[in-house]
């Protein structure tokens, strides 16, 4: 297929540092923050060239020349980077930490302080999953979710609830009007330890209002980053306590530092230079072994559209700016764009047609 965007993730990470740090607005899967929102009333005037940041427009006229030709899945593709991918990471068997694979008494090691390892308690044991939450065959659909503000005015809602499977990223906002771009349906929903502290005070005092929130979900299972930094493990002790204390119907399972350490080296092999792979990376990375056909929405690294160019906010639901120092989020756009033109997976950077 033709019109790759670059010719290599290294050559895209020249061109990113070319730009001097002015690709400002990097979206994909991060916390909500404490306000109330609403879905914003879309824009569809085409911005001026003058509201592009420098080197946007290049960028975007080069992914749109990749992204114009007729997306077929390749079979043997997908196969071969599936593959890959689980014979290297083993996210079928191991992305999540279980009773069965991490016994009282052992280690965990954490993947964000490789010198800081924490010993399993009985206590902290009880909190792990009985079993693999995952089931021995793959699902047909995945929709995997990113917060991008490319989803604002998409009208994809319906489109991702029609995935036998959805994952979502770090309790993003369903309701007040969003509902029509990023749908409801809720399989699979991640939650950063930041938000805890942030959005409901380290649940250290009264937790209703955060077991109450979780129920805009449904019934999914919840995956927490419990043993990335140490810091993370109480606050997310907490919110399993907090979860079982008042009969929630969500269910909480912890990522496998492990798995998230052999992903992060699968991804450097690709030529991914960062300090932590993003959220969004991760959950398509889990997906490609558990899912058939892997359709990513809300993933767009750009503060302008690729259709009309106009201006977008850094997520669907806010402008809040994310942490740059941690994520190379261009490098990986790129690596999943070639993902997306070798038929391995599909990116939709457009809006949904009606129906």
């Amino acid at each position: 297929m033709r019109g790759q965007v670059f010719r290599s993730p290294f050559s895209l990470g020249i061109l990113v540092v070319s730009l001097g740090g002015l690709l400002t607005t990097f979206r994909w899967c991060f916390q909500d923050d404490n306000k109330q929102h609403t879905a914003p009333v879309r824009q569809e005037e085409p911005q001026p060239t003058s509201g592009l940041c420098s080197g946007c427009r290049e960028i975007i006229e080069k992914v749109r020349d990749s992204y114009s030709h007729t997306w077929e899945k390749k079979e043997d593709k997908y196969q071969q980077f599936r593959a890959e991918l689980s014979s290297r990471c083993q996210g079928f068997r191991k992305a999540v930490i279980t009773q069965a694979n991490t016994a009282v008494g052992s280690r965990i090691v954490y993947d964000g302080e490789r010198k800081r390892s924490i010993q399993v308690s009985p206590e902290v044991f009880s909190t792990f999953a009985k079993e693999y939450p995952f089931p021995n065959k793959t699902w047909e659909t995945c929709a995997v979710v990113g917060n991008g503000g490319i989803l604002s005015g998409s009208g994809c809602g319906k489109m991702i609830d029609s995935a036998q499977f959805v994952i979502r990223c770090n309790l993003p906002p369903l309701d007040n009007g969003y509902e029509q771009h990023v749908g409801a349906k809720t399989d699979l929903v991640t939650a950063n330890p930041s938000i805890l502290f942030e959005k409901y005070g380290a649940l250290m005092g009264r937790r209703r209002s955060f077991v109450e929130s979780l129920g805009r979900y449904g019934s999914p299972l919840l995956l927490i980053p419990a043993f990335s930094y140490g810091h993370n493990t109480p606050v997310s002790l907490r919110a399993v306590y907090a979860i079982e204390e008042l009969g929630s119907s969500t269910r909480p399972v912890f990522f496998n530092p492990q798995y998230l350490q052999k992903l992060a080296a699968f991804w450097h092999s690709k030529g991914l230079r960062a300090v932590r792979l993003s959220t969004g990376l991760i959950m398509a990375s889990l997906a490609l072994e558990l899912c058939g056909d892997v359709h990513l929405y809300g993933f767009w690294p750009f503060g302008n559209h690729p259709q009309g160019l106009r201006a977008l906010k850094n997520h669907y639901y806010d402008d809040r700016q994310t942490k740059k120092k941690f994520h190379a989020m261009p490098v990986e756009f790129e690596l999943l764009l070639q993902l997306h033109i070798e038929g391995v997976l599909r990116l939709h950077l457009g809006d949904c047609p009606a129906g």
